[in-house]
Parts: structure tokens; sequence; C-alpha cells
């Protein structure tokens, strides 16, 4: 049984399936094939057996591959899609799976799109790397025992969460590897822009998939000793005098097209306190400072600030807001492409923090856009979070909502990291360790798409660097929990 192989992959009838297969049956390596299918497909590639499934990644469908597999081995295919193996990628997979002794390898891929060959590399698997989206590309390269272990412990009745809670179960006893080579080659499948696959996760129609990840997320982080039980510090809001109870906080640079809108999305709030406007003008060069100016030489609300650092990313916008004198009790974002909703945002926000004494609200938002007409998947509410859970769940996903409110008080000792992507990310996770999150489920925000949007259409490499961030983040937040555990 020594370096053998059991391969299983999704099948749908599509003539690629038997490319894939001739291609695997060039090695010697490979023992058994067994396709996998929520059909009644009838498959004529010889050599190879036919699974009835229900889903591909429930925990009956991980169960059924453990007790199908005859080998050291264990290839699991995750999309249907042509692949094409590279000389001698499956003697490396063995290779790097002996050498570290690891219970999941994988590795960068080409992609092919329209008969053009592309790198696509992944990042590293770490142990923050706990979101349900983490990219591994189409092959999972397992350990038979590892795969054993973990899936006799997932549980029953997963539709959709099956191979999430087996993958966290083996990060819990062995390493996950990458091999930084290109060892295959695959077919792009979802050719959409990065910014259109940004709201995914928060499509209502996937709110069913969304309780499952959580619940598995939830277990895994109490085996782990991360998970936090629903116990909070209260924020005393009257401790210090502000001279604004709300501050909004805009950090810009060369937004002459939408910051206008932004500015009087503000002005015309209707509140029973008083607030201003920080514009934070990262040293714009195509005449958005000009139209800063204006703003503020008719409205003293508006105060437009000019950095003398020239290194600053948004996060570090957002610092020289907070730290200005004239920063409000509550620090409350918008972004330089967005607008409010209407004249009510910002008096719910207050209301919520003052009558739940939390230390961030984040709101709800719509998308839209340019033109601000409603894009899918249209309002973003956040329903997957719960009071009780929310902060536990937050290491899952890759997003919190908006608009975000902060306490200033707080906000000013934790620091918000100066960067440009994942600052409020960070910021919110460190604040809910110890504080409760409010939040508002109605729409008060506009979040306008379009082309100019930082993240409308990402490289593979600015968007690896971009998880990775992330990844990073919730491993110090996840060892900062597991050593407030092991202090109580």
């Amino acid at each position: 049984m020594s370096n053998f192989i059991t391969v299983f992959l999704p099948y749908s009838g599509k003539e690629y399936t038997a490319k894939t297969i001739e291609s695997l049956k060039s090695s010697s390596l490979i023992k058994k094939i067994f396709l996998l299918s929520n059909e009644n497909l009838n498959s004529k590639i010889p050599g190879v057996k036919l699974l009835k499934i229900d889903s591909l990644f429930s925990s009956s469908t991980m169960k059924l591959i453990q007790s199908k597999a005859a080998s050291n081995f264990i290839l699991f295919l995750t999309q249907d899609t042509l692949i094409n193996f590279g000389q001698f990628s499956l003697e490396r997979f063995v290779n790097a799976a002996q050498a570290t002794g690891s219970g999941i390898v994988y590795s960068d891929y080409f992609d092919i799109k329209n008969d053009t060959t592309i790198p696509h590399p992944v990042i590293d698997y770490q142990f923050g790397s706990v979101r349900d989206d983490f990219s591994f590309g189409p092959i999972l390269f397992f350990d038979k025992k590892a795969f054993s272990k973990a899936s006799k412990g997932i549980g029953d009745g997963l539709k959709f969460a099956g191979l999430y809670a087996l993958r966290l179960a083996v990060s819990r006893h062995h390493a996950i590897t990458r091999i930084p080579e290109f060892l295959y080659s695959s077919i792009e499948t979802d050719e959409r822009k990065s910014g259109e696959k940004l709201f995914d996760y928060v499509n209502p129609k996937n709110r069913d998939v969304q309780i499952e990840m959580e619940k598995v997320v939830t277990k895994h982080l109490k085996k782990i000793n991360v998970y936090l039980e629903p116990k909070f510090k209260k924020i005393k809001i009257d401790k210090a005098k502000f001279e604004n109870e709300a501050s909004v906080i805009i950090p810009v640079k060369n937004r002459a097209k939408t910051i206008g809108d932004a500015v009087q999305s503000v002005l015309k709030q209707k509140t029973n306190f008083a607030f201003n406007l920080i514009v934070v003008d990262n040293h714009s060069t195509d005449g958005t400072s000009s139209i800063l100016h204006e703003f503020a030489a008719k409205d003293k609300r508006v105060i437009h600030i000019v950095p003398e650092r020239t290194d600053l990313g948004i996060g570090g916008c957002w610092n020289e807001g907070v730290h200005h004198q004239s920063c409000g009790r509550f620090s409350v974002q918008l972004d330089s492409d967005d607008i409010y909703k209407d004249e009510n945002t910002l008096q719910k926000i207050v209301d919520t923090f003052k009558r739940e004494k939390c230390a961030v609200v984040i709101g709800s938002y719509q998308l839209t856009d340019f033109n601000l007409n409603e894009i899918p998947p249209g309002l973003i509410d956040h329903k997957e979070w719960t009071p009780e859970n929310g902060r536990n769940n937050a290491l899952r996903i890759n997003g919190l909502g908006a608009p975000r409110a902060y306490y200033t008080p707080l906000l000013r000792e934790i620091k918000i990291p100066n960067v440009s992507y994942g600052e409020d990310y960070a910021v919110v996770l460190a604040m809910s360790r110890e504080y409760q999150i409010g939040r508002i489920y109605e729409s008060v925000y506009v979040c306008r798409r379009w082309e100019g949007n930082s993240d409308a259409a990402l490289s593979i490499e600015k968007q690896n660097a971009h998880n990775t961030y992330k990844d990073r983040i919730r491993t110090f937040e996840m060892l900062a929990r597991q050593r407030k555990n092991k202090k109580q």
C-alpha cells in the first residue's frame, strides 16, 4: 500500500473528466479512481467506479471517501474541472507529504484561460487560516491516516461544511503544507473579477451555508482554546468630555469624482448632538484637495487635514483623524466612494452606542453601482452575527460590515495598523476580545461599486497579499485569545 494514491473527483458527465483520468492513469502511483456525483449518471470511463453522494462537501461524502480509500494517500479534486498533471507532480505530492508528515499538502498551479496558461500561486496556511473560503486550489492531497482520524470527529448531518470541518480537524494535529511549485494546470471556472466575488459569503441565498460553517468553526475554536464565552465589559461612555459627540472620519486620496457626495451626505445628517467631519486628505493631486478646501471654508464642521507624513495608508490616516483634538466621542467611518443612506444614519449609530454600551457599532449597507442603482446581492446585513457568538464567528469571515463606528478613547489606546487593507478588521477583532459589538440590521449606508474601487479587479498576487495579511491578523488575535483563556 506504500505510496499509492486513491483519487476522488466530482463527475457531472463532462467529457473533460476522461482527460483528467487519462492524465492520472499515466502514473503508476494511482491505485483507484472514484467519481463522485449527486446525479444518476452512468460513467463509460473504463477503470473507474462511480459513487453516489448527496453533495460534494458534506460530512457523509467525507466519511464515504474515508471508507473507500485503500492507500496511504488521498487525492481529492474539489472542482469539476479539467486537470493536467505536470511532470512527476504526483511523486512530488507524495514526497512532500512524507518529508513533512503533513496531513494536507497543496500546491501552486496554472490557470488555463482562453488557451493561455497563467500562473496561479496560492498562499501558505497558518494558524489563523480558519476562514472557510481559504483557497488551496482545486487539489487537496491528504495523508490517509490524518484524513481517517479527522473524518471520525466531524459529526454527521453537515450538508455544506463537511470538508471545512475535516480540514480544521486535520489542522489540529498535523501541518498543512503548501508546495510553492506549479504542479498542475486547471481550467479557470470562475472568471468574475475580484470585486464581483467579494460579497459571495454574505449573499442571503447562502445563509444556511453560513450558519453551518459557524457551527463548525465554533467547535474548532473550542478545541484549540480560542473560543470566548459571551462575557463582556461595558464601555463607560461619559468617562471623558468631548466637544463633539461624534466625528465622521473620511481618509481620501484622489477621489475628486466622489468626495463631494460623501461630504454632503455627512453635512445633511440630523442629530440631537454636535458632530463634525474630519477628512484626512492623503496628499491628493487630482483636485480633491480644492473641493475639500471649499467645503471647509463654508462649513466649520468640516476639518480638512493634510498629514505631514507621506507614508500613511488608510489606517494611518484614520489615526490622524482619531487623535485630532477635535475628534468626537465616537469615530464613525465613511469611505470616500460611499454615502450615508439618509440623514438619520449618524443618530442611529450614536443611539446604539448609548443603548448597548458597546465598543463598536457596525451597520448594514446597500450595494449599488456608481449611479446608485442597486446591484446583487443588495442589502449586506450580516445577519449571521449573533451577540453571543459574533466575535468567534468573526474569525471565519473576511469582513464585518459597514459603516463601522468606534468608541474613540478605546480606539486611541488600541491604534489602527498603518495599512490600506484589513485595518478595520484588525481593530474590530481586537476590541471584540473584551467588548460587545453592536449591530444595526437596517440599511444605513450605500456602498458604491465602480471601476475606481481599490478592490474592483485585483491581480492574484494582490489578492494573495490581502488574504495573507488577514490570516496573519487572525493568527495574532487567536494567539491573544488563547493567552486570555489560559489566564482565566
